[in-house]
């Protein structure tokens, strides 16, 4: 049966990881075994041709809202969890060295010599010479989200889809936690989504993407080999796009 995402094709791919992906459950640091189990699935989808670049969240590390209710002024509380972004990344980029992968760490604040600075025409150059990237420190701004780093990035280097990786799969009507009734959805529209406030990015991401038809999808990375089939076009997670 031919997929239903057939009229899709990935190329170079822009995934979105949450930080509390990569930290231990309920606690705050980084969870050897994911950061592992992750690079794994990078190691193996890279090493089949696909140009990927990750951005990563900080939620692990520190959280800015949660600084901000101990009275820590905004501005400095998003830029501690632009910080904590730089910490995962530096990790993931070492268990992805532990698997063979070339992968280079692009921050937006500059950060010395601990990685490279992001800039559009380097973060292609390392995906042309097949390295993995990955993206940190957020826009380099406060008051942003990492999901509109992600959605910006993949506009910046022209990346076929916005993969949004989750503990979910896929966007739900309601809180499947909280609501038994909810039910997933297999495909929206950028317009559905903003009407109906879904719980898929944040409204600015799905704004950009909309406006540079830039496909979303919304997945489980907890399942193994979640990305890899999101990439093969299977009817995987949610579809975030224009009627076809």
């Amino acid at each position: 049966m031919t997929s239903a995402r057939a009229h899709l094709s990935f190329r170079r791919v822009l995934l979105k990881v949450s930080g509390e992906a990569l930290g231990a459950d309920g606690t705050r640091g980084l969870a050897v075994e994911k950061m592992r189990a992750l690079a794994a699935e990078l190691a193996a989808v890279h090493g089949r041709g696909t140009q990927l670049a990750v951005v990563v969240g900080g939620g692990n590390v520190v959280r800015g809202s949660e600084l901000e209710q101990l009275g820590t002024e905004r501005v400095t509380a998003d830029h501690m969890g632009m910080l904590a972004t730089v910490i995962n990344g530096l990790a993931l980029k070492d268990a992805l060295r532990q698997t063979g992968v070339d992968a280079r760490v692009l921050s937006a604040i500059p950060v010395g010599n601990i990685c490279e600075a992001y800039a559009p025409a380097l973060c292609i150059g390392h995906l042309d010479q097949a390295r993995l990237t990955i993206l940190v420190a957020g826009t380099g701004n406060p008051f942003f989200t990492t999901d509109s780093t992600a959605a910006l990035r993949a506009c910046e280097i022209d990346a076929d889809v916005v993969l949004k990786a989750t503990k979910v799969d896929g966007v739900y009507s309601g809180d499947p936690e909280k609501d038994p009734s909810a039910t997933r959805y297999d495909r929206l529209t950028y317009m559905q989504v903003l009407e109906k406030r879904l719980a898929v990015m944040d409204l600015t991401a799905v704004a950009l993407c909309m406006e540079q038809r830039l496909p979303i999808i919304v997945f489980n990375m907890k399942k193994p080999g979640s990305i890899a089939r999101v990439i093969a076009g299977e009817d995987v997670g949610t579809l975030v796009e224009d009627k076809r």
